[in-house]
């Protein structure tokens, strides 16, 4: 994917297949990847008009952080996206994200949040990664923030604030939910609705490869 913190699919031929299936399903149609594998229903695009306790992790899981992440970039078959990334932050929970209580409600453990920009700072976005204890539990999380954006507080200093395109995706992967708004303006309106599609469903991808299956 071009992107030092991916692993090569190559690497994993049992997941190959898998990645291709989940790309040929963005083009044309929009993102349908967390519809397809995880959801089974709707993902839309929500425009941007506006507690249990934390489980402890296991020893051998590996904890989210915002430093596996670094500027984006992605090329396969002749589509080809390139940000920078300019800020990151890591929460040891999900508190500094939770806006209405949902996160709690499903036992979010941790989150990360990245910024980026691209095409010389026409098009920003932000990005809210959550883990959880469980697959069930970030599908729920997924399914509830497709029908409502509301759920998450993130940071909105850090994307445009007068856009022609601002849109807002979720989708679950395995114990993790990927969370990423974009916004644009009208130099790069043209290019932002495949990389939004693209951004969110390549660190979608990501988790993937990063763990092994964990019972729900």
């Amino acid at each position: 994917m071009g992107n030092p913190r991916h692993p090569d699919p190559r690497d994993y031929p049992g997941v190959a297949a898998t990645l291709v299936v989940i790309l040929v399903v963005l083009l044309p149609g929009g993102l349908a990847f967390s519809v397809h594998k995880y959801l089974k229903g709707p993902a839309p695009a929500v425009a941007l008009h506006e507690p249990a306790p934390s489980p402890t992790p296991k020893s051998q899981d590996r904890l989210l952080d915002a430093a596996e992440f670094g500027d984006w970039s992605f090329r396969m078959d002749g589509v080809a996206f390139q940000a920078e990334r300019v800020g990151r932050w890591t929460y040891d929970s999900c508190a500094p994200v939770d806006r209405d209580g949902l996160l709690a409600e499903n036992r979010c453990a941790r989150a990360v949040q990245l910024a980026y920009s691209a095409y010389k700072g026409h098009l920003k976005a932000v990005q809210v990664i959550l883990a959880f204890p469980t697959e069930k539990a970030a599908a729920a999380t997924a399914e509830r923030l497709a029908k409502s954006s509301r759920g998450v507080k993130w940071r909105r200093d850090k994307v445009l604030g007068t856009y022609v395109y601002g849109r807002i995706r979720s989708g679950a992967s395995k114990r993790y939910v990927v969370y990423t708004a974009v916004t644009a303006d009208k130099t790069a309106q043209a290019k932002a609705a495949r990389f939004h599609q693209y951004l969110h469903a390549d660190h979608l991808n990501y988790f993937l490869f990063r763990e092994p299956a964990l019972t729900s």
